[in-house]
C-alpha cells in the first residue's frame, strides 16, 4: 500500500525541479538560485530534496501494476 500524501509531496517537489530545469534549458535562468542565492545552504537543500524525490519516484515504475491488481 502506497502512502498517498508522501507520493503527492514527492511528485510536487519533482515537478518544481523539472520546471527549474526547463527554465535553465530554455532561458538560462535558474529560479532556485535567483530566489535563494547561488549554492547557498537553502539552495543545496532544495536541490537535495528534488534529487531524493526523484529517486523515490523511481519506485513508481516497479509498483505500477499493484493498483490494477487490487481492483
Amino acid at each position: 500500500m502506497r502512502l498517498k500524501t508522501l507520493d503527492c509531496i514527492a511528485l510536487t517537489i519533482a515537478i518544481i525541479g523539472a520546471v527549474n530545469w526547463g527554465l535553465i534549458g530554455f532561458f538560462h535562468f535558474n529560479l532556485v538560485s535567483a530566489l535563494f542565492g547561488s549554492m547557498s545552504w537553502l539552495s543545496r537543500i532544495i536541490y537535495a530534496l528534488v534529487g531524493i524525490c526523484g529517486l523515490y519516484l523511481i519506485t513508481f515504475y516497479t509498483s505500477g501494476n499493484d493498483q490494477s491488481d487490487a481492483s
